[in-house]
């Protein structure tokens, strides 16, 4: 039916709309509790470390496999939803509104790469350009809460949080209501606590998964650290005056017309082939970024991290593809989350590193320590380049 493909990528763009939410609101939260705008690191942590312990329990029960995944991506979405709307309540405490923004995080992880099951079991043919429309999504949700701040700046921050909740509960809805479970789908039958290890036996998958993890090395820590890099040019440069906020949304949105743009360039030389010029790219970006990021010349900072931005993203759709193509498909589910648990937990230590390490002194070139996960993934999708059958 041609409704599921743009259901499935709405339903993901509205629920991952929670993401962010507590981002954009950073500044009206840390004046309520009093807070340094550090904050907003632990915030953000408190969302991905949440993620993660969501997408490990995912995997150990095989939750995605062993039920109906739109019945799961419903209950998530709701759950999460929940969880977003308790930090609008007046009389919360810090220690509650990091908790809540922790359980947003874990009802995410049934959101995301459930999201990214449903289409698997839809779509065994063309499956990298379907995904590259839901990672899309996703790259647009995340985005789309300082949107929503800045078109509801005369109004109070919860509305911001009113509207991610009411998003994500239509969301779920949706996916719930108009996309039926995929005729590709084999449901798991029992609680296996090793599901999860056992597709990494497989050489491809493993390879895929391996890809993957240098990519998410990159991919996070860029988007962060773009808001950085602009105030950082602003401070040394202060007659460009950027407008931060707005350039950073645009910078980090553009990204998802790759993700779609990557998808139909997979069905032509397949998603590997892809993946691979992808991680090349993004690699060469981080290595170059010690020219480009304090030019004196504006257009060329800013036609360099457009250029990034491109490159970081349009990976990511092809390696769930190759991850979803090399699974069982008993454990598909199971598999795309737990590869999605060791990514984002290592998107949080190439964050912290890069944060730790940086310094005034070293801000032209501490960006080129991202090349190194681009640089592992591209080794390890190479190591099996001479066997490689799947694209």
């Amino acid at each position: 039916m041609k409704r599921i493909l743009p259901v499935i990528v709405l339903s993901q763009f509205f629920c991952t709309s929670l993401w962010f939410a507590g981002n954009a609101i950073t500044g009206d939260i840390a004046r309520q509790f009093h807070l340094a705008p550090t904050f907003l690191g632990y915030l953000a942590s408190a969302v991905q470390s949440g993620f993660i312990a969501g997408t490990l329990v995912f995997a150990l029960l095989s939750i995605a496999d062993r039920f109906s995944p739109v019945l799961v991506f419903l209950t998530s979405a709701i759950l999460a939803a929940i969880f977003n709307l308790a930090i609008s309540y007046t009389g919360i405490s810090l220690t509650v509104l990091m908790l809540c923004r922790f359980m947003t995080g874990f009802f995410l992880a049934g959101i995301y790469p459930v999201g990214m099951k449903i289409a698997s079991d839809h779509y065994q043919q063309g499956l990298g350009k379907s995904l590259g429309f839901l990672v899309g999504a996703l790259v647009i949700g995340t985005s789309f809460p300082h949107l929503l701040k800045s078109m509801m700046a005369a109004l109070p921050w919860r509305y911001v949080i009113f509207s991610t909740s009411l998003l994500s509960i239509l969301g779920g809805l949706a996916m719930f209501l108009l996309v039926p479970d995929g005729p590709h789908r084999k449901p798991a039958q029992k609680i296996k606590l090793n599901l999860f290890l056992q597709s990494f036996k497989n050489e491809k998958f493993r390879a895929a998964a391996f890809g993957y993890f240098g990519h998410m090395w990159e991919l996070y820590a860029f988007w962060v650290f773009v808001p950085v890099i602009l105030s950082a040019y602003n401070s040394r440069y202060p007659g460009a005056a950027i407008n931060v906020p707005l350039f950073s949304f645009l910078i980090i949105v553009y990204g998802s017309f790759s993700c779609v743009l990557s998808g139909y360039i997979s069905q032509s030389i397949g998603a590997k082939k892809t993946a691979t010029v992808a991680l090349i790219l993004s690699c060469i970006c981080c290595m170059a970024s010690p020219l480009f990021l304090f030019n004196h010349s504006i257009i060329a900072l800013i036609i360099f991290l457009f250029t990034w931005s491109v490159a970081v993203i349009a990976d990511s759709p092809m390696f769930s593809t190759l991850v979803a193509q090399n699974a069982s498909p008993e454990s598909k589910g199971t598999a795309l989350t737990i590869v999605n648990c060791i990514g984002f937990f290592i998107t949080i230590v190439s964050i912290q590193l890069i944060n730790a390490l940086r310094t005034d002194a070293n801000a032209d070139y501490i960006y080129a320590l991202l090349a190194v996960g681009p640089i592992l993934g591209l080794i390890a999708l190479m190591k099996k380049d001479s066997r490689e059958t799947t694209n």
